[in-house]
């Protein structure tokens, strides 16, 4: 294989040598979510060399960029034309890149309407375990024909291959916002929230935390109106709730810096993906629940097997986010059929299991 990028045939090098001398792997781009799965015992492979907007059509609301340009980037970019990545993509530090962003697959407050990562990826490219440089997908949604695997790879972390560049659907910003607050138990906020999902609002982003519904509500001013007036509610002034969701989004709010000081002192920091109608999970300890009751953050000292169990018998499972001791496993053991899906795909992109082995399980 040749081509004539000099930082893309380093990598391809580097992964043949790997590949030639069985030597494990740790991709890394800004390290932001180095802390995401479990530990990747491996020579470090830089992917921020790979850096660059290769392409941007404001008109067709597409960008195309190298997986090491820094988030902070695109986003700069996208702002200078009214646009922005509209699933809000957590910034969980300075130097976080587009690459990181897909490969963690982890999506912001407004995820609920407007879709996942996986939804605005519409192709991409990677170098896989075998050295061999791969094109996926396209620029365009009717791109894809059959099974998209491009979107394989969002939330991959990296154990299939290194992503080089990503093409991504991109959406104007809301022409306007209101943030509104209520004052209610958990129970009857999860009530209110899935209530209010299944009627013509422009609901955009919900939090619950310790007594207080806090909803975003983004879309045309006459809509954004209309709302405030049907719903009720204390509106927060704009920069006091653009700084809220913003400390949301990237877990700099009053509920995830005191769950950092809690991991510190040997809590856990789990995230709930459970059906938005589940009622409360009867679970001690510190719950913020976003994505209308579908995404529940609890810090707890609770053991793993109880907060798992909890969450599988309402049809969710249970991620450890963070903590001190992975021993329990960061992920839910996966039933027989989807681990043999994941070792065959592991066999077919890795064969000889060099990118970030164990980021996932121990044989993944």
């Amino acid at each position: 294989m040749t081509t004539p990028d000099p930082a893309l045939r380093a990598l391809i090098d580097r992964i043949l040598q790997a590949r030639s001398e069985r030597t494990p792997l740790a991709i890394q781009g800004g390290n932001t979510k180095a802390f995401y799965g479990e530990a990747v015992q491996g020579e470090p492979l830089d992917v921020r060399p790979l850096a660059g907007i290769s392409s941007y059509e404001p008109s067709e609301l597409v960008l195309t960029a190298r997986a090491g340009t820094p988030l902070a980037e695109v986003e700069a970019a996208l702002a200078e034309c009214g646009q922005c990545l509209p699933f809000e993509p957590p910034r969980f530090g300075e130097g976080g890149t587009l690459g990181g962003m897909v490969a963690a697959g982890l999506s912001g407050p407004a995820r609920p309407s407007v879709g996942s990562i996986r939804d605005h990826v519409l192709g991409l490219s990677l170098v896989n375990g075998k050295g061999e440089l791969l094109s996926f997908g396209g620029q365009v949604m009717k791109n894809v024909a059959g099974y998209d695997v491009s979107r394989l790879m969002v939330g991959a972390l990296g154990v299939l291959g290194v992503i080089c560049e990503v093409s991504l659907k991109v959406l104007p910003a809301a022409p306007a916002q209101q943030t509104v607050r209520f004052e209610l138990a958990q129970a009857d906020a999860l009530k209110a929230v899935n209530t209010w999902a299944g009627q013509p609002l422009p609901l955009q982003a919900s939090a619950w935390w310790d007594g207080m519904l806090v909803l975003r509500l983004a879309g045309a001013g006459a809509a954004v109106d209309a709302a405030l007036t049907r719903l009720g509610g204390e509106v927060i002034e704009p920069a006091l709730a653009a700084s809220f969701w913003q400390g949301l989004r990237d877990h700099a709010d009053e509920f995830f810096v005191g769950a950092a000081r809690a991991v510190q002192a040997g809590a856990t920091l789990w995230r709930l993906s459970v059906p938005a109608t589940a009622p409360p999970l009867g679970l001690s300890g510190e719950m913020l629940i976003e994505w209308g009751g579908a995404q529940r953050w609890l810090c707890t000292s609770t053991p793993a097997p109880a907060v798992r169990a909890a969450a599988a018998a309402v049809g969710g499972h249970a991620t450890m986010f963070r903590s001190l001791n992975k021993a329990p496993g960061v992920f839910s053991a996966l039933p027989a059929p989807l681990e043999r899906i994941h070792r065959e795909l592991k066999r077919a992109f890795d064969p000889d299991g060099i990118l970030n082995p164990g980021r996932f399980y121990p044989w993944l």
